[in-house]
């Protein structure tokens, strides 16, 4: 399946149901009314598409329709351009530590999907002939460190544990320990699932970045946090949070095959300025696929 496929495939209940609530809007009102407008607004929104970029939308249809006369069938092309221009500066490549290792943070509200997220990185990196290790940071699930030694066992990658219930920053200090001593290329760090809201979580969070941080100056090098694209908006209050506590460095949003509210993307993209590194398309290792804006754009409004 090529990465378009892909990306259509995931994105298909926004898709449809966009798809749908705009040919309802154009073939209904040939002209464009204010009242035709102000439904491509709540259309827009509905797929939260956020404020800020559906006016930039509804302002672009409608500058098209008063100079050109445009027909229904532009409002996908208008909408495409103006999504992709929104995405245009991001930069989905991992960053690369000039020596060492580079150590990547993932952090994230519980249920996002970190864990699986980590190993679908891991095989990615592997995909690329690097090689990687997993630590396992998520000390309070139990269930947190077995999934990941299964995925380690699964993709032949190592994973740095420690006992359940062990203090996170010194896993993280021994997993940075063991991929300085192997000379790996990447080491994930697989952290504990937190509310945003839980000041005590977000310090414990600060401390092991400040605990690699002085084994490794520059440690941890990306800081991404993983979002559920199910979760629509309410993922761009984690992301605010979050990036208050511990600076990111870009996102991952997840879980955008099973939801119609993927323009969430693109609207925390506009308000924090953050690359989206990452999109999970699906349940497989190779569903974790690198953000395109181009390919983005064209699956939610392809006509």
């Amino acid at each position: 399946m090529g990465l378009f496929s892909k990306f259509k495939a995931g994105l298909a209940k926004t898709h449809s149901k966009l798809v749908h609530e705009i040919k309802r809007i154009v073939t209904r009102s040939p002209k464009l009314t204010g009242d035709s407008l102000e439904e491509l607004e709540a259309a827009l929104i509905a797929a939260d598409l956020g404020m800020a970029v559906t006016q930039q939308i509804v302002a672009a249809v409608k500058q098209a329709y008063e100079s050109q006369g445009t027909t229904g069938h532009d409002v996908f092309a208008i909408a495409r351009t103006e999504v992709e221009k929104n995405l245009s500066s991001n930069n989905p490549d991992l960053l690369k530590a000039p020596s060492g290792p580079t150590v990547v943070s993932i952090v994230g509200v519980n249920g996002t999907g970190k864990t699986t997220t980590a190993a679908k990185l891991a095989h990615l990196i592997q995909s690329q002939k690097k090689t990687v290790l997993l630590a396992a940071c998520d000390t309070f699930r139990a269930a947190a460190i077995e999934q990941l030694k299964l995925w380690g066992a699964r993709l032949k990658v190592e994973v740095i544990a420690g006992a359940y219930g062990a203090d996170p920053a010194s896993v993280a200090h021994d997993a940075v320990t063991a991929a300085q001593a192997r000379k790996a290329d990447y080491l994930f760090i697989d952290t504990a699932g937190r509310l945003h809201t839980k000041h005590n979580l977000m310090q414990e969070l600060q401390k092991l970045h400040r605990v690699i941080g002085k084994q490794l100056p520059g440690a941890p090098h990306e800081v991404l946090l993983v979002l559920d694209g199910s979760t629509g908006m309410n993922a761009l209050n984690q992301a605010r949070e979050f990036h208050k506590a511990v600076p990111l460095t870009g996102l991952i949003v997840t879980k955008l095959d099973g939801t119609s509210k993927g323009g969430m993307v693109v609207a925390i993209q506009k308000e924090l300025g953050l690359p989206i590194k990452f999109i999970g398309l699906g349940e497989q290792p190779d569903d974790l696929q690198p953000f395109d804006a181009k390919q983005f754009a064209q699956a939610l409004f392809e006509e």
